[in-house]
């Protein structure tokens, strides 16, 4: 009887339905519709209407998902990234070999500098030196940027800084500890002058990372620390009473002089260019993106708060020459 071919038929479509595979939510039974209606409707196939309309239903009934196991929530922290604006800066900083090259470059050049000025020394004259930074010259901060990153903190955090300077994990820069023994070696004393407050251990951690790492004269003598102002001249001058400086290295302009000391970005610059023969000669810079006065340039500030009004400074900067594409 019909019925009961419609419901043999019925039966048939169901189970082609559910054991053909949906790839893209597609039913299979649709596809073979679409492709030749006319021969599926033709009166010795007309029966096979209902298989497609039983298939049809099939494709309805979604079927269950393979289960997948939950992700932890973890994975889900590392796959939703927040952003950081310190993220191009610091995966410079920890990742390119070009920020390796600028350091070998600036100690090529300082060792230059010295060379020259023990060829032509005068002996009457004074002692030769060299005066140097020491964050982010002589030693690299990577770990302490690499944690502000991954708490997502977007701005220098001096607490955090305090806390991470004991534990002492600095890293000698790229051709540092060459330099200063060529200098040591030749009779070049080196002078390590930095601004650092970290209350009254502050010169006892310092000298305990310039011994970890081996580099010369790490005494009281060659070692100044500046807890109370940021302000180099004063030491760099009495040094230079005594010693003909050959070079200053450094990653901050008011690592060389005082008068860069300015919050104005355009001063800024106009007295860089007045010194501009200073820069590779008796001037070495070294690349900082992640911090120094140039900030200070921008918010007034060297160590703004991580605040939305100061990220939005922070992009207005960003944003100081934009291309304005021509209408086509």
């Amino acid at each position: 009887p019909l019925s009961t071919i419609v419901r043999g038929a019925v039966y048939s479509g169901l189970q082609l339905a559910f054991s053909l595979p949906q790839p893209s939510r597609e039913c299979a039974l649709m596809r073979v519709f679409a492709s030749n209606p006319a021969r599926l409707l033709s009166r010795p196939s007309r029966w096979m209407v209902v298989i497609l309309l039983a298939g049809l239903v099939a494709c309805n009934e979604t079927p269950s998902p393979p289960s997948v196991p939950a992700t932890p929530p973890e994975a889900m922290a590392e796959v939703a990234v927040p952003v950081n604006s310190l993220l191009y800066a610091v995966a410079w900083k920890q990742t390119a070999a070009e920020f390796r090259a600028l350091y070998h470059q600036g100690f090529n050049m300082a060792r230059a500098q010295v060379a020259a000025a023990l060829a032509n020394r005068d002996q009457n004259a004074k002692p030769l030196a060299v005066i140097t930074d020491l964050d982010a010259t002589t030693l690299l901060t990577l770990d302490y940027w690499g944690y502000l990153v991954s708490q997502n903190l977007e701005f220098f955090d001096d607490s955090l800084w305090d806390q991470w300077v004991p534990d002492n994990p600095v890293l000698a820069s790229p051709g540092a500890l060459e330099f200063l023994r060529f200098c040591a070696e030749n009779g070049v004393e080196v002078f390590y002058v930095s601004n650092r407050d970290q209350g009254e251990e502050t010169e006892r951690y310092a000298l305990a990372q310039l011994e970890r790492l081996d580099f010369p004269f790490r005494d009281s003598a060659h070692v100044t620390v500046n807890r109370e102002s940021s302000d180099k001249q004063v030491v760099q001058e009495r040094i230079m009473e005594d010693y003909e400086v050959v070079v200053l290295l450094g990653d901050n302009l008011n690592d060389f002089s005082r008068r860069y000391y300015v919050t104005d970005v355009e001063q800024r610059e106009a007295l860089m260019s007045e010194d501009s023969a200073l820069f590779g000669s008796r001037y070495i810079l070294f690349p900082n993106p992640t911090d120094g006065h140039w900030i200070r340039a921008i918010f007034g500030d060297s160590e703004p708060p991580d605040t939305p009004e100061n990220r939005a400074i922070l992009r207005q900067a960003a944003m100081r020459s934009v291309w304005n594409p021509s209408t086509p």
